[in-house]
């Protein structure tokens, strides 16, 4: 499959602690596959820091979805919480304290980051997303 054809996949998972490394090596093979092998270890950093916001501050079930299109490829981890993540705080804070670091360490790495709310078809909760794309003139970090 050339690497310019889009795709997406979605990866349902209990509220369990356990199911964060499911979805990091699920997300490593898949990119393998799809020959994105540059991307794979910030992928799995910050997909590993979204799903586990979604499981350590939620009580229901939550997802991976993971979709490439247009030399992008966007990560989102779902949650039952329909509330707003807590802001990141700047990186050098985040770095003093040992809880509270992933969204800083999301906002640092990746492209773009954003979280956005979910109600429809009967479906509630949030996604919290982050981009990363392949060409050097893509990445515009925000702050």
């Amino acid at each position: 499959m050339p690497e310019n054809d889009p795709w997406e996949y979605s990866l349902y998972i209990p509220n369990d602690p356990r199911a964060v490394t499911v979805c990091r090596r699920t997300l490593r093979l898949i990119l393998t596959v799809h020959g994105l092998i540059r991307l794979v270890d910030l992928a799995e950093l910050l997909a590993t820091e979204l799903v586990s916001n979604a499981v350590r501050h939620t009580k229901g079930p939550a997802a991976l979805r993971v979709r490439w299109a247009a030399g992008v490829l966007r990560t989102r981890a779902w949650d039952a919480d329909p509330s707003p993540p807590e802001p990141p705080q700047s990186f050098d804070r985040a770095l003093e304290r040992e809880d509270g670091r992933g969204l800083a360490m999301v906002r640092a790495c990746a492209d773009v980051w954003g979280w956005q709310p979910l109600a429809r078809e009967g479906d509630r909760g949030k996604y919290v997303w982050c981009e990363l794309g392949t060409a050097p003139a893509a990445v515009t970090r925000t702050a």
